[in-house]
This record gives structure tokens, sequence and C-alpha cells, in this order.
């Protein structure tokens, strides 16, 4: 497990996927996995919103099932949508065809709840095996991220992972978040202090536009 920056070589690894975004200007791109929630979704949009910033929601096609007008309420407000599965599946875990079933799964139910095709796709704990990474290249852009918040590991202090996410974004960083139950109490207190760190030193969050 490769906490804050994922390092050159494990990027390496894994060719064709996306690790960042555009290095030229200030922007950086938020995303946030396995939403939408109630009571975490919304907070995020809530503070996105004051700051005028934009992110991309990787959503789980269940929770679209189950909180269809909150997933609504994200696109209204302007953030890309992207597929994460329909039931959070581990690709490594997982045989080709059921994984394959449950990318489609997500993706109908995004397409039928919000009228939207989604064209990113990014797998649940970033695994997959080769096999279902070269199909989904051939669907989707495969997106994963270069800082990973730490947002879901109880041990991590809420301070420790705003200080280190902090330190290392930079130009065209891909920073994931998670908009889920187990990161309720953490989120509420990193994603605000990151949003004032941005706004400070003159970077802007947009959603991807792959």
């Amino acid at each position: 497990m490769h906490l804050f920056r994922i390092p050159s070589w494990l990027q390496s690894i894994y060719p064709g996927v996306v690790w960042h975004g555009n290095r030229e200007g200030r922007q950086v791109y938020l995303t946030f996995d396995d939403g939408p929630v109630p009571g975490i979704t919304d907070f995020v949009l809530e503070e996105l919103t004051k700051r005028g910033m934009g992110a991309t929601f990787f959503m789980v096609g269940e929770n679209v099932s189950r909180h269809p007008e909150l997933a609504r309420e994200v696109v209204a407000s302007g953030h890309a949508v992207g597929n994460h599965t329909y039931h959070h599946l581990n690709g490594r875990n997982t045989t080709f065809d059921a994984y394959m079933l449950d990318v489609a799964l997500c993706q109908a139910e995004i397409s039928q709840c919000l009228g939207i095709v989604p064209t990113m796709f990014r797998p649940p704990y970033g695994r997959m095996k080769a096999k279902q990474r070269h199909a989904l290249r051939s669907m989707y852009r495969v997106v994963l991220w270069e800082i990973l918040a730490g947002d879901y590991v109880e041990r991590l202090p809420a301070a420790l992972i705003s200080k280190e996410i902090q330190a290392k974004t930079r130009p065209g960083s891909i920073v994931l978040f998670h908009d889920q139950q187990k990161t309720a109490a953490k989120i509420k207190k990193v994603l605000p202090d990151f949003l004032a760190f941005l706004d400070g030193e003159g970077f802007h969050a947009t959603s991807l536009s792959l």
C-alpha cells in the first residue's frame, strides 16, 4: 500500500492508464470514490461549491440505485461522473466475466439514472487483472491517481493526512478521496483544509475531462 504520492516506478507497471492530468497551469484534479452516500457526498458538494471548484465522482452503481437524487445533485452541480463498478468489486478476486458484467451494470445504472454515459472508469482498490485492464481500456479511460489521501485508514490522524497531501500536491495531481461512511469523520476535517490550501497556493480544482 503506497499512501500519499504513488511512486513513478509503480505507475510504470500499469501502462495505458491515467495517473495525473495536465501539468501545465495550476490545475489539480479532485476525485471522490464510492458514493453517493448521504451525509458525506452532500457535504463534499457544499465545500466544493463554496470554493467554486470541480471534481470527478467515481460512483458505485449500487449507491446510485439507493440514492438517485443525490447522484443527480452531483451532475447538477457541474461535476463529472465515472464508473466504479456496481458492487465495488476487487478485480483481482473476481473472474473476468463477472467483473465485466459488474462494470456494465454500473454503466447502465448511471446512464439510466443520470442520463449520461461515463467515459472514465476507476477500479475499486486500484486492483485489476491484466486482462480486465486491457478490455476496459478499449471502452473507457482508466483513471488511477497520483495522491491517495488515506482518509479510510483509521490509524492516520486527519492532521497528518492534511500535511502529507498538501506537501505532495503539484500541478496536474489527481487526488483521491472517498465519499463513503467509513471516511465521514476525516473528510469533514481534511477536505476544507485542503481546499483552503489549494486556494492559498493558487491552485484550482477541476473535474477530469478525458
